[in-house]
């Protein structure tokens, strides 16, 4: 295809030059008018570009999607659990403190999943109950619903949610009650465990003020809670001599980690139990159900134990010893339904 020819006849090019001398008028005409229509031009650019200006920042502003929080020591997916950078997680023993080297170095003992990411505060580390132990512990406690009265960082809520339907976890530490989830949802049971940021004691209270406002109103009582399982603070580490040292007086149970060492040991006396004395922290956990698991040092007093139960001659305490290898760890005291020969009693209602 060949580019078209320009051939301009002699009318043709009259009829240009006429329409270039009136387009030469027009635009003569028509200067004045657009010199001042220029700044009415300008003025409705700068509006424009303002405008636009004002859109790009208002743009900014705008709620942009949601950025997908840090994956930590859980993952994918578990990012609303995870506590990691709440406390220290230690890999090798070089980066412990002197005085906590000893419970390191059990760790796989207090979690057997420690190397994927569990999390422990200094009091954690030597009061958490090793796996095995809370296993054992767990199994004794099958039921629907039970109350862990001082969860810590979870070692005996998790063996619980493997063996009941339910676990309440209480502890008056936010922190650990982080920690304790964290590592719930390590071992996948994070779902089965309500955790309550609250002291044992008030939650007790609370609890006997519903029930007793069921009975007011004449509705039916019926058992919430079927077991309540109590390790309260011992005095912390120096619990083995026999009272609670000043410094760690809020300390939990601390379980000795096994060092090779034969160690003679003084009694331990309920009196020294935090909050209150060990006999009336028992008694607070009556009024909620009579199957009571109590984890106690394992040079606790047997008389003190026995007395517990002083006012029912019938009733009887079993008192199971947590060993560890060739160590003495723990006691612990089953009441109620739990003890062997009284499982009768487990289902049985309390006095009102």
């Amino acid at each position: 295809m060949v580019k078209r020819k320009n051939n301009i006849t002699g009318l043709s090019r009259f009829l240009t030059e006429a329409t270039k001398q009136a387009s030469s008028s027009q635009l003569n005409s028509s200067e004045a008018s657009s010199s001042s229509s220029a700044s009415a031009v300008h003025r409705e650019a700068s509006a424009l570009a303002a405008e636009s200006s004002i859109e790009s920042e208002y743009a900014n502003l705008r709620p942009t999607k949601r950025l997908r929080q840090q994956t930590g020591l859980l993952g994918e997916g578990l990012e609303k659990y995870d506590a990691t950078g709440l406390v220290p997680f230690y890999t090798e023993a070089s980066q412990v403190p002197e005085h906590l080297q000893k419970y390191f170095s059990q760790r796989e003992r207090y979690f057997s999943m420690y190397s994927s990411g569990c999390l422990l505060d200094e009091e954690g580390w030597y009061s958490v109950t090793p796996e095995r132990v809370a296993d054992q512990i767990a199994e004794r406690c099958r039921c629907d619903v039970i109350l862990d009265a001082f969860c810590g960082v979870g070692g005996n809520a998790i063996a619980f949610a493997q063996t009941c339907e339910r676990v309440i976890a209480l502890d008056v530490s936010p922190v650990r009650l982080a920690l304790a989830r964290h590592n719930a949802a390590l071992y996948g049971v994070q779902d089965r465990i309500e955790f309550v940021l609250a002291d044992f004691l008030s939650f007790a209270r609370a609890l006997q003020t519903i029930s007793q406002s069921k009975r007011n109103g004449r509705q039916p009582s019926r058992r919430k809670i079927d077991v309540v399982f109590l390790s309260p603070p011992w005095g912390g580490p120096s619990y083995i001599e026999g009272s609670p040292s000043k410094t760690h007086a809020i300390a939990s149970a601390a379980i000795q980690p096994d060092d090779g060492v034969e160690d003679v040991h003084a009694e331990f006396s309920l009196a020294n139990i935090r909050p209150i004395h060990g006999h009336d922290l028992f008694k607070v956990a009556r009024g909620i159900t009579k199957n009571i698991a109590y984890f106690l040092p394992r040079n606790t007093n047997l008389q003190e134990i026995s007395q517990l139960i002083a006012e029912d001659p019938s009733e009887k305490v079993e008192v199971e010893e947590e060993w560890m290898g060739s160590k003495l760890k723990a006691l612990t005291c089953y009441f109620g339904g739990l003890a062997g020969g009284q499982e009768t009693m487990f289902d049985e209602e309390l006095c009102t």
